[in-house]
């Protein structure tokens, strides 16, 4: 397979990074402009500067970046067998895909449910998708309507523990992190698909930048893959988050503290340059977290996975 289209559909995301004052004005909607700039003056350091502080690597392996280099989830249908679910590019349905659904993010999912999230291939959208696929294969749609300063970017879903509230993100800098009620399972939503609203957000007491996915560990701890290489917020690269909840998410607002455990592996490859951090999953069953890592140049055809298991 040429890699070179494939190359050229990732930087083009790449450039869809908001303008730095988009971001601030953002977080400043949220948090207040002194509180925004304070964060951005601090730049936090890894609790770990030799792995991921609390979690022990217990093995990698390869995927193919087009069917699984957005995100991977676990799903545990109920009378079925646990399997891993991998989103990519080709995962894309040619009807989204032709609605101009052309990115879908790193899914998550809950009780045999799957949640999708997708964006527009129009950085004008005025709108954001999510889908529930049902354990018996029936797939709703749910529409989210930007509100005022919203970016157009869905990169990532995390379903709480409870399965009632959704956790969401998008790129470039952000102070925040989405929440609303999760499309289906949460009665707040329509039962057949329809709108989303926004719930709130949780304020984060740091910066963070693209953020590529998510995932609860508790029900007030989640796990998240930045694809930040710049320094500027972490003092490492392609730092993995902890956001450690002020309570368990309830469509009020709630504080996240941010923690930076420790970086991404960029290695196992026999290629150098730009890798590219993408999704995260834990598995509350066998209490294993996996994190996506696209290699560098036309290795890129190739998604690595790393599984910890806490120390």
């Amino acid at each position: 397979m040429n890699a070179l289209p494939l190359l050229r559909i990732r930087r083009a995301r790449r450039a869809l990074a908001p303008a730095v004052a988009l971001a601030v004005l953002t977080a400043g909607a949220v948090l207040g402009a002194g509180t925004a700039a304070a964060q951005a003056a601090t730049v936090l350091t890894p609790e770990s500067t030799t792995g991921i502080a609390g979690w022990t690597n217990t093995t990698h392996y390869l995927e193919g970046t087009l069917s699984a280099g957005e995100g991977v989830a676990t799903v545990d249908p109920a009378g079925g067998s646990a399997y891993e679910l991998y989103r990519g590019s080709a995962s894309i349905s040619l009807g989204l895909a032709v609605a101009g659904w052309t990115h879908v993010g790193d899914p998550d999912s809950v009780n045999g449910y799957i949640f999708d999230n997708y964006q527009n291939s129009s950085s004008s959208a005025t709108t954001k998708l999510y889908t529930v696929t049902t354990p018996s294969g029936t797939v709703y749609q749910y529409k989210h309507t930007l509100v005022s300063g919203e970016l157009y970017n869905n990169s990532w879903v995390a379903v709480s523990p409870d399965t009632q509230w959704m956790l969401s993100g998008e790129w470039g800098t952000m102070s925040h992190l989405q929440v609303y009620p999760t499309p289906l399972l949460n009665a707040q939503t329509s039962a057949t698909g329809g709108s989303l609203s926004l719930a709130g957000y949780v304020q984060l007491d740091h910066q963070v930048n693209d953020i590529q996915g998510c995932d609860f560990v508790t029900s007030a701890d989640l796990i998240c893959a930045s694809d930040d290489s710049s320094e500027t917020l972490f003092s490492n690269a392609k730092p993995l988050l902890e956001i450690q909840l002020s309570a368990a998410v309830s469509g009020a607002g709630v504080s996240g503290h941010v923690v930076d455990l420790g970086s991404i592996p960029q290695a196992n490859s026999i290629c150098t340059g730009t890798f590219e951090a993408e999704g995260v999953d834990y598995d509350a069953a066998t209490g294993v977290l996996r994190v996506e890592i696209i290699q560098p140049s036309v290795c890129e055809i190739e998604t690595t996975i790393y599984e910890y298991t806490q120390s």
